[in-house]
């Protein structure tokens, strides 16, 4: 995703307040949920959902067509009327399994940003996994173990969990439009074809058999479109009360072989943007069902779009410091810092002087890019772990291919840029720096691990920062540069750097 996200028009104050507003872009819809919660209670305020078959429209190259394109940039459009009178902290977009394989996905997010109006996030298989877990959990709650299931159109989650705490959170990349495309493409439905879906569907899955066997758990729901639609043609038809169960699947396997064609099958309850990815769909639940020891799967009553809005409301707890606030994300941080055995110490003490500086050149800065030079600062040495040499470049290349719950691929990402121009020169992470904030944000980053690069104790306000338009003025107390010349030495590079390649202009003031 581009390192430069969209933003919208700055609002003087939200004209929906306690509301908040999550965009799934699936690979076969486009779903827009608006909610609140009270007392700790969801109420939904509006849903729009769109057919837009944004998956369709990857070729074997996984490049996104311009019609599959056009489709999604008009949907959010539409969506961004809805959302007149939003602020930024109100919403939150996030895309899945298509752009997540799409080669060309940051020129589209550019388009898809600007016609939204709000920021668009890349989310990892895993972290759409764990938001469809919190969708479920908090508007299905149960005390059993449980496999929550969700199949989109070009990919496949599975989750264990207990109550509201996921215990296994998987992605698989098969899904009910990828898998319908590859063997019911020409609009016939044979036995042949279902054969080869399953064995398609069962080849993708087939590590998840151990990991998320019928042991494990005591009760399976199914989030989602396929899920419901499925549940929804079975209890039209008097097959079952709406339980999902190998007999019943197998029916309609047996209506869709006497129909012979696609656009011949008739069912009650059978919508048409339904029609033309339901085979790949019953290949996959039969496949589940077949192997995961799946008896009944009932449709769950939350989901990805819900999970959002959870999270969303969690940020923004956390963002007022509120004592009920928890972002899943200060845990994923300091799980990377365990596991990677950063010294936290050093890592505190580079994040007082940054942020210090940070504040005083940017005090309007929004909470969440305050958050993110926090982050980075936490992990700018989890390459350390690899190697001392380079270990800037090791701590990019973690954060830019980890799972951190929380995190979006895009937000990884621009702290995998960030840790990356801690040190050395600016060229590397020139694209980035065309953002003001990601300058200012570099610079101070940089700044603090000079001041601490002894990694014993430091003043966080022996170093003073003041920006005038593009420079940024470092000033210090009397006599500081005597007692710390080799500081000075390599704050005058720092200096030199930012002259022969930066958007800003550094100046030392004694």
């Amino acid at each position: 995703m581009p390192d430069s996200p969209s933003r919208p028009r700055p609002a003087e104050a939200p004209r929906w307040p306690g509301q908040l507003a999550a965009i799934d872009m699936g690979s076969n819809s486009f779903r827009l949920e608006i909610g609140q919660l009270i007392d700790g209670r969801y109420r939904r305020i509006d849903y729009l959902k769109e057919t837009v078959r944004l998956g369709a429209g990857l070729d074997a190259n996984g490049l996104l067509a311009d019609e599959a394109g056009a489709r999604g940039l008009a949907c959010l459009a539409r969506f961004a009327q809805r959302l007149k009178g939003f602020t930024p902290a109100q919403v939150r977009a996030v895309a899945t399994q298509t752009l997540r394989e799409a080669r060309n996905r940051d020129a589209f997010l550019i388009r898809a940003q600007a016609d939204l109006g709000f920021p668009i996030e890349v989310i990892s298989g895993r972290e759409e996994a764990r938001l469809i877990y919190a969708g479920v959990a908090r508007l299905q709650p149960s005390a059993v173990p449980r496999l929550v299931v969700d199949i989109g159109g070009r990919s496949t989650e599975m989750i264990l969990g207990h109550g509201r705490r996921p215990v296994r959170a998987e992605s698989f990349q098969v899904g009910s439009v990828s898998l319908s495309m590859r063997y019911f493409g020409d609009g016939r439905f044979t036995e042949a074809a279902f054969r080869q879906a399953q064995i398609a569907a069962g080849a993708e899955l087939e590590e998840a058999l151990e990991p998320f066997a019928a042991v494990h758990w005591h009760e399976a729901l199914g989030s989602s479109g396929t899920v419901g639609a499925v549940s929804q043609l079975l209890a039209a038809s008097g097959v079952t009360d709406g339980r999902i169960t190998p007999e019943g699947l197998r029916w309609l396997m047996q209506q869709c072989l006497r129909a012979g064609k696609v656009d011949k099958l008739a069912l009650p309850g059978l919508k048409e943007e339904r029609r033309a990815v339901i085979a790949g769909g019953l290949s996959i639940l039969y496949t589940l069902a077949a192997n995961f020891g799946i008896d009944a799967l009932l449709p769950a009553r939350g989901a990805l779009r819900q999970g959002v809005i959870f999270d969303l409301d969690e940020r923004s707890k956390a963002a007022e410091l509120r004592q009920d606030g928890h972002d899943i994300r200060d845990a994923s941080v300091r799980e990377l810092q365990r596991r990677f055995m950063v010294d936290t110490q050093q890592a505190a003490r580079v994040s007082g002087v940054a942020q210090a500086l940070y504040t005083s050149v940017q005090p309007g800065a929004g909470a969440e890019i305050r958050r993110e030079l926090l982050w980075a600062c936490a992990l700018h040495e989890i390459g350390m772990m690899i190697s001392h040499h380079d270990h800037h470049r090791h701590s990019a290349y973690v954060l830019d291919h980890v799972d951190a719950p929380g995190f979006s691929q895009s937000q990884l990402r621009r702290l995998g840029a960030l840790v990356l121009g801690q040190r050395g020169g600016l060229r590397k992470i020139e694209a980035s720096l065309v953002r003001d904030d990601f300058a200012w944000q570099l610079l101070c980053l940089r700044l603090g691990a000079i001041k601490c690069h002894a990694r014993g104790e430091v003043s966080t306000d022996a170093i003073r920062l003041k920006r005038d338009g593009s420079t940024a003025e470092l000033s210090f107390d009397a006599g500081w540069t005597d007692s710390h010349p080799r500081t000075r030495h390599l704050l005058e590079e720092e200096a030199a750097m930012w002259a022969r390649g930066g958007p800003l202009k550094l100046e030392l003031r004694r």
